[in-house]
């Protein structure tokens, strides 16, 4: 057994991995390569075998793990092995480089003095109070017109903003988190069912928006229980196939990356995951590369998917909220640490 700070690794055989021979492997080799680009502490020689043995299909993918790697399960220092895995993915969202007809929701850069006081102004604050808000002038990066295209952008810690600009041409840009208020995290959805609004098993992404269009006046109350507010810095976007940065600081790849409690899981490792697809019972069993946090991410058996970007993304991340268990691929005989 491996105890980390917030999960404990219990060694298992790979019959122990539910549907391991079915997935297809192949696809988490690029993702495996961009791990490689910062690797874990005992992955450097294994990355450098990577480099030069790329397998040619699934099986051979397959056989390159079961040959260097020992799986463990993974639990939470109580021994439970539940858990829970919602999906996230990059937006893409319409806006303005300036402020003019329905474009008035601001994306920010982070405020010069934003490291002077922790915490920092709350949402509403920066809303309503005047010194707050001035601090935030002259560092709008955009527009969007819905407060929740702007909120959704927040969440996910990154997006894609398509600017029109006047002479008519389109560019599209990333926005990449840039660092956040130091306040808590209050999930809006959890806000609606503790006003009412929702039922718990119903609080998803297209329930709130739709809640939303029919309650506009209380849109700004939602909003306000939510102390707290990302910041984002703008990057160019080279490749529009590749995902934002995660925190490991590699690209993100849809479907075989996701975001993790770094004390449990450490940045960079394979983990194969048994959970169902959303609002299904379908089993959704495949290798990922954990390369990615998030604030709500904490504990020893708690995932964040990536689903990558695009409405069936939107559709998908927004709607899951599936049960977990999980096992990590770990170098042998090296321990992590």
């Amino acid at each position: 057994m491996l105890m980390r700070a917030r999960s404990r690794w219990v060694a298992v055989d790979w019959e122990q991995l539910p549907g391991w021979s079915a997935d297809r492997s192949a696809e988490v080799w690029p993702a495996l390569l961009r791990s490689c680009e910062r690797p874990a502490p005992g992955w450097s020689a294994l990355c450098a075998d990577a480099l030069l043995s790329a397998p040619s299909d699934d099986a051979g993918t397959r056989t390159w793990f079961m040959q260097r790697l020992q799986p463990y399960r993974i639990e939470a220092v109580d021994g439970s092995a539940e858990g829970l895995i919602t999906g996230y993915y990059e937006p893409l969202v319409v806006a303005s480089r300036s402020r003019h007809g329905a474009f008035v929701v601001p994306i920010h850069a982070p405020p010069p003095d934003l490291g002077t006081r922790q915490p920092y102004w709350t949402r509403q604050q920066l809303d309503t109070v005047p010194v707050a808000r001035s601090a935030l002038r002259g560092r709008e990066i955009a527009y969007v017109a819905d407060p929740l295209d702007a909120l959704l952008l927040q969440i996910q810690g990154s997006g894609r903003l398509q600017l029109r600009e006047a002479d008519g041409r389109v560019m599209t840009v990333r926005v990449a988190y840039a660092g956040h208020n130091g306040q808590s995290y209050v999930s809006v959805g959890r806000w609606l069912i503790d006003q009412g609004e929702m039922r718990a098993d119903g609080a998803n992404w297209p329930a709130i928006k739709e809640w939303a269009r029919r309650n506009p006046k209380r849109v700004q109350q939602m909003l306000w229980a939510n102390p707290r507010v990302i910041f984002f810095r703008e990057e160019s976007l080279p490749d529009a196939n590749v995902g934002p940065r995660g925190a490991q600081g590699v690209p993100l790849t849809p479907g075989r990356s996701v975001a993790v409690d770094p004390l449990s899981v450490p940045y960079g490792t394979p983990v194969w995951l048994d959970t169902t697809e959303p609002l299904s019972t379908r089993p959704m069993q495949r290798l990922v590369l954990a390369q990615d946090t998030g604030s709500a991410i904490t504990g020893a058996v708690r995932a964040d998917y990536f689903w990558g970007l695009g409405e069936t993304a939107l559709e998908q991340a927004g709607r899951m909220k599936q049960p977990l268990r999980w096992w990590a691929l770990w170098p042998r005989p090296a321990n992590p640490r």
